[in-house]
């Protein structure tokens, strides 16, 4: 049996929507009052192609999260350093890191929305799996680093989206410092100090 390939309305209908979901949640204050109706009225079809598409809102912002992030993805997978693998751990380590809380940073409303929804835990993200997955592999490659699935979740928690909204928002952390902070951090742990 043959696998069959989506209809291009159906493709062009995915697209419409994701254009139209990331200039909504882009502009909007409050991303959690954006409605799947308002979302398939900016894109120009029904709730019933949303639904069919993306299953549900959190499946929306998924795809969503994932369309923003490819392209850090792909500059961790096969890019130049300092994301790319050529790149030696104690410079990878800090480098993913910024790259995640940069995105983070850059897709605030977004990322916020995306860990409140269902069940609150950015840890059932395809995503984090995917970031856990390349941290631990090369905080493996740091000669004295013990236990690098635990270092891999310790340093991904400091880019929680809620904690990055809290130090950025309620405490005033400004952005730069925010970075130098995690790079510090990050380069102690990849150095095994």
């Amino acid at each position: 049996m043959t696998e069959r390939k989506p209809r291009k309305d159906a493709a062009r209908n995915r697209q419409a929507v994701l254009e139209a979901a990331d200039a909504l949640f882009g502009r909007s204050e409050t991303p959690e009052d954006l409605t799947m109706a308002d979302i398939a009225a900016a894109a120009g079809v029904g709730k019933g192609t949303l639904f069919r598409a993306f299953g549900d809102r959190a499946g929306l912002l998924r795809a969503l999260y994932e369309a923003r992030l490819e392209p850090v993805r792909e500059a961790v997978e096969t890019g130049p350093p300092p994301l790319g693998p050529a790149t030696p751990p104690q410079e990878r380590v800090p480098a993913l890191l910024d790259a995640l809380l940069c995105f983070k940073l850059d897709n605030r409303r977004l990322a916020l929305a995306l860990e409140e929804a269902g069940s609150s835990s950015p840890y059932q993200a395809g995503h984090y799996d995917w970031w856990h997955g390349v941290l631990r592999s090369v905080l493996e490659q740091v000669p004295g680093l013990t236990d690098a699935g635990f270092a891999a979740h310790a340093l991904l928690a400091a880019t929680r989206a809620d904690l990055v909204e809290r130090l950025t928002g309620p405490e005033g952390l400004p952005r730069e410092r925010l970075r130098g902070q995690l790079a510090e951090y990050a380069a102690r742990v990849a150095t095994a100090r």
